[in-house]
């Protein structure tokens, strides 16, 4: 029976169009995806657009639109940021979708009858940055950790709520029995330490904003953003039948809400929870936080136009944030991109390329596979080490070429050759989750009478 895999990203709020600090999320899944249907699964990759809440609302009314008029916009712009990159997505859901919208309100009565929701009075702070409830404990210097250059509102509403409080025993006894439920361990550690400080009850209902999915028993309520945005994941497994999830990836400000908010919902309304929540770290550039406020958002699709989209995904993956922050600019992507791929890869399918056109090689085209170590590597998320893995047989190939002097015609050479060919076939089909279409194009040079391209891989760049 064929294995289904399914895999989703946290879906980018519509206030403004993704920037490159949404990426990488964007890349790692799709390499996980891509390198899931190579090994022949029935693969399921889920990203898309949160379109509801107050800040859109509030930025639609800025730019004289309508807030459907102005979701539409921004979504149709997120998607061409995705195609610039090659990300592989099976849906790009928007939950403003009809289908969506019917199944949060049929998800939020089932966790109602099940006795978790409440109607009760909130007074407290409200940070519109993350569309966020915060107690005083979480305020860092009197405002949100993750948005400190707005003042937090205070707020008072009669509001439904969540009973999360019912589930902190649940919660820590699932994060014991699946060690694999958080990734990396150190979140799953800072879950679970917030977990045992208490979890309190959270609202799910907003009076005073108009633009969102009505609660469906009580319309002068809509459902808060956030329990909305979160059972889009369900929406699509759902309907696939591809649920549970095996994978979400997300960035570490949405980690609450994924490995704590989002399972004890699921367990209220009777779903099963997700295998593995995959959790990376912030970029940053330049030294500072990438911001609007700032004005140093760079558009995914502006370093595809200066790089190519191989090199960028490359780059993500190999130093992006998987396990750290990182701090990225202009200079180091262009330093790897010559040093790595122009001078590295691209070097040495030339290099390959020219010597079995001279020796008038001609290679069949087989059944290649991937590596036990890359499948090792990323069976466990580890793609910076898959690319370390496959970089240094890059050198080694390199190296074999200057040792036997390959330059020289010889028949033994000749052979040494071939059976250097094959193997950068092999690498090749290796980085096809990483570095599609250079992949591909090395695969096709590689295959039958080989001939020197007279375009380079990576042409170098001043």
């Amino acid at each position: 029976m064929q294995k289904i895999f399914f895999i989703t990203t946290a879906i980018d709020y519509s206030n403004d169009i993704v920037h490159i600090g949404h990426s990488y999320q964007k890349i790692l899944a799709d390499a996980l995806a891509r390198y899931h249907r190579l090994l022949g699964d029935k693969t399921f990759f889920l990203t898309g657009t949160d379109e509801h809440g107050q800040k859109v609302e509030k930025v639609a009314k800025e730019n004289e639109k309508d807030p459907k008029e102005y979701v539409d916009y921004i979504a149709s712009l997120d998607k061409n940021e995705w195609k610039s990159l090659d990300i592989s997505y099976d849906r790009f859901i928007r939950t403003t979708d009809d289908d969506h919208i019917k199944f949060a309100q049929e998800f939020y009565l089932k966790s109602k009858k099940n006795g978790d929701i409440y109607l009760a009075k909130y007074k407290g702070l409200y940070c519109e940055g993350c569309e966020n409830f915060l107690t005083e404990s979480e305020l860092k210097d009197g405002h949100c950790p993750f948005h400190p250059h707005l003042n937090p509102i205070k707020i008072e509403e009669e509001n439904y709520f969540f009973r999360l409080s019912k589930y902190q025993d649940f919660l820590l006894k699932h994060l014991e029995k699946h060690p694999e439920f958080v990734w990396p361990e150190s979140k799953r550690n800072e879950v679970i330490t917030f977990i045992k400080n208490g979890l309190k009850d959270f609202s799910v209902s907003r009076q005073g904003v108009k633009w969102g999915i009505p609660v469906p028993d009580d319309p002068k309520h809509t459902i808060y953003v956030w329990f909305d945005a979160l059972i889009n994941y369900l929406t699509f497994g759902e309907q696939k039948g591809c649920w549970p999830a095996d994978v979400h990836v997300l960035g570490k400000d949405n980690l609450r809400f994924h490995a704590i908010y989002w399972p004890a919902m699921l367990k209220s309304a009777g779903y099963p929870l997700p295998k593995t929540i995959l959790v990376h770290d912030f970029i940053s550039l330049n030294g500072q936080k990438i911001s609007k406020s700032l004005g140093n958002i760079i558009r995914p699709s502006e370093l595809v136009n200066k790089f190519g989209s191989d090199a960028i995904r490359y780059f993500f993956l190999k130093y992006g944030p998987l396990t750290s922050d990182v701090d990225i600019n202009l200079e180091k992507i262009k330093d790897v991109y010559n040093s790595e791929l122009a001078n590295g890869l691209g070097n040495l399918v030339s290099r390959l390329s020219k010597l079995g056109e001279i020796a008038k090689i001609e290679i069949a085209e087989e059944e290649t596979n991937f590596y036990e170590e890359i499948k090792n590597y990323l069976d466990s998320f580890k793609v910076n080490l898959a690319l370390e893995f496959l970089w240094q047989k890059i050198s080694e190939l390199d190296l074999l070429i200057n040792q036997n002097q390959l330059w020289i015609k010889t028949e033994e050479k000749k052979n040494i050759v071939i059976s250097l060919i094959k193997e950068t076939r092999k690498i090749a089909f290796n980085l096809s989750p990483f570095t599609p279409q250079s992949a591909e194009k090395i695969q096709s040079q590689l295959a039958g009478k080989i001939k020197k391209n007279k375009e380079p891989l990576f042409p170098r760049l001043s």
